[in-house]
């Protein structure tokens, strides 16, 4: 294959979790049936290379985008209360740290439901949300966020930049690894901001998928696994360069980093010079780090199999707490189903009634967790374990126990 960044023929192998299906496409029951008859149910190689020239790590394979980010996109920011926090608290210290205000125009790509742009319609600081999904759109529009429906990049920033300005902060939270055209998409990010404005993008840092074996987060619709170095390579081809950055403990480990065109001319800070020191001393610019990575997924898969099957052996019933993305590449390599999970719980109405894609595990309201007192709750959505072992303590009531798998499988009481 060829580097999506730099074209470099590449044959480095980070990781293959065979055929998987998308995985944020859950069927319906209607849906269920009709591939239970018979119809096939999509599924695509899911590969992970690697760049031996700029190493960025990316898919082999991918879908079109227009495939999956549709008027049904099941994802919805604002139902995870941690992460409409973590808004907040990014949205004070913009706000802040650069001056905005009634005078500012702020650009979200992946705007999603509005979760964040809520805040600075709060605040009389006008904003604007770019997100594809038109289900997620209308949800934004009702809390009074103005949204373009459409895929962000070069042509669709010229255009919105010659309607509204340039912006003063152009920021995209878990989006800059769901583009397949990473180039086009920077590109977009230098023609929408102002001269001396501010980008700020926030992904799940690849040191952290590597250094905690946290390859549940590979799937369909992320594309790109991004490191600081890679990214700054990527920007600085587009006029762009970083020069500040933060690390993250969400989504298992993340980078908010803060570019800017490069005429701007703000100095690098001590944290990127730092982070970067960091990914070299591990390994990220070379290829031993990337050669033992398939070995350390597949002992985790043999681990949460072996705990499992023992489990099963004593008749104990097991439920999953989380319909997340990353959860169904888990159990769809582990290759678990309905045989051995007979439910996951998740608080995302639309996804309620519906199936796992290619497990078939039906996902269901929290109450059947109560009803039905399964004696393991395994935590798919390991992002937010820590809040959601406090909230499962109930279970200890019957003598339940809490299991997550990445970065070791543990099995604990909340």
């Amino acid at each position: 294959m060829h580097c999506r960044h730099c074209a470099t023929e590449t044959d480095l192998l980070l990781v293959d979790l065979g055929n998987q299906p998308s995985a944020n496409k859950l069927p319906s029951a209607g849906e269920l049936r009709a591939i239970e008859n018979g119809i096939e149910e999509p599924m695509f190689p899911l590969r992970v290379y690697v760049c031996g020239n700029c190493y960025l790590a990316q898919l082999a394979d991918f879908r079109r985008p227009e495939t999956m980010f549709r008027s049904d996109y099941a994802y919805y920011s604002s139902y995870s209360g941690s992460w409409m926090d973590h808004a907040r608290r990014y949205v004070d210290m913009v706000t802040e740290r650069f001056g905005l205000s009634k005078d500012s125009f702020v650009v979200e790509v992946a705007s999603n439901d509005g979760y964040l742009l809520r805040n600075f319609v709060a605040n009389g600081v006008p904003c604007l949300g770019v997100d594809p999904a038109e289900n997620c759109a209308e949800r934004a529009k009702q809390h009074g966020v103005e949204t373009v429906v459409d895929f962000f990049g070069a042509d669709l920033a010229k255009q919105l930049a010659a309607e509204r300005g340039h912006a003063d902060l152009v920021l995209g939270n878990n989006v800059l690894a769901h583009v397949p055209d990473i180039n086009n998409f920077v590109a977009g990010l230098r023609e929408m901001v102002a001269a001396s404005g501010v980008i700020t993008l926030e992904f799940p840092h690849l040191a952290r998928l590597l250094e905690y074996t946290q390859f549940d987060t590979i799937y369909d619709e992320h594309y790109s696994y991004l490191s600081l170095g890679a990214v700054s390579r990527i920007f600085g081809a587009q006029g762009l360069n970083v020069f500040d950055v933060e690390e993250l403990p969400t989504h298992g480990g993340s980078l908010r980093v803060f570019g800017q065109r490069a005429e701007a001319g703000r100095p690098a800070s001590a944290a990127v010079t730092a982070v970067l020191e960091a990914e070299s001393r591990m390994g990220l610019d070379s290829k031993g780090l990337y050669e033992s990575f398939q070995a350390k997924v597949n002992k985790i898969r043999d681990d949460f199999l072996g705990l499992v099957q023992r489990e099963k052996a004593d008749g104990k019933k097991i439920a999953a707490f989380g319909a997340a993305a990353k959860g169904n590449t888990f159990l769809n390599y582990c290759g678990v189903g309905t045989e051995t999970i007979d439910f996951v719980v998740d608080d995302t109405p639309v996804k309620q009634g519906r199936f796992l894609p290619g497990s078939h595990i039906p996902v269901v309201p929290e109450d059947v967790l109560k009803h039905e007192k399964p004696d393991l709750v395994v935590i798919l959505a390991w992002n937010f374990a820590p809040e959601l072992t406090k909230r499962l303590s109930y279970i200890t009531e019957w003598g339940g126990r809490v299991a997550t798998a990445i970065p070791e499988v543990r099995v604990i009481s909340p």
